[in-house]
């Protein structure tokens, strides 16, 4: 029997390494001769670029609403087009409808279909997208390049911060990253930043420069 084509979905918090991991795929197929597709979706470099925090890069599909991932497939394949697999990175941008289609190409049409995302946001609720991929996914893997908080502890939450403030609060889509210098966010003076945090310090809104700017003064009572 051939092998059967699958859908995977690899997880992390920000600054897990999960672009870097998606290029490393890419190349890893590519240099079996597979031929495969690269999409992504709000990328911190720009349209249509999976980047890593390392400093790779490569030119991608960008997944708008309205783009429908059966239809570029069948498309391509009409055309004479030959592809094995499909790289999926910022996938929990993606709609639920564009996860139904991923799963459909990987069903009818034995593509295997990597993706790469985060499951929660800054208000620790699921992505739409992240959510309909655990429901479909062949397999979920939490990715094992584990963030760690200020504190040391594992990352397990991500932080938006607004002008130095943690904010769980506002619009889900606001692109930043870890690393780079705050950003404004859209149709505003805001200077918009993400950091990754445990639980505990997520809850309690300590991030790093708040953690400190309160280093001499006691850990907050835990009956809060």
């Amino acid at each position: 029997m051939p092998p059967v084509a699958e859908l995977t979905f690899r997880t992390g918090t920000m600054d897990a390494g999960k672009s870097t991991l998606a290029l490393q795929t890419n190349h890893n197929h590519a240099a079996r001769g597979r031929v495969g597709r690269l999409f992504t979706s709000h990328d911190r470099a720009g349209v249509a670029i999976v980047s890593s925090r390392l400093g790779l890069t490569a030119l991608a599909e960008e997944v708008e609403p309205d783009f429908d991932f059966w239809r570029y497939t069948v498309d391509a394949l009409t055309q004479g087009a030959r592809i094995d697999y499909f790289i999926c990175d910022e996938a929990q941008f993606y709609t639920p409808a564009q996860v139904d289609q991923l799963a459909k190409v990987v069903d009818e049409l034995q593509i295997d279909v990597f993706c790469f995302g985060i499951l929660t946001d800054f208000r620790t609720r699921l992505f739409p997208g992240a959510a309909r991929l655990v429901e479909l996914a062949d397999r979920t893997e939490v990715l094992q390049v584990e963030a760690l908080c200020w504190c040391g502890k594992r990352a397990t939450h991500n932080a938006r911060t607004e002008n130095g403030v943690m904010v769980t609060e506002g619009e889900v889509i606001v692109v930043g990253d870890v690393d780079n210098e705050p950003v404004s966010a859209p149709d505003d003076d805001v200077e918009v930043a993400y950091e990754v945090l445990c639980r505990q310090h997520h809850r309690r809104g300590l991030t790093a420069a708040r953690a400190r700017a309160v280093s001499l003064s006691p850990e907050p009572l835990p009956f809060a």
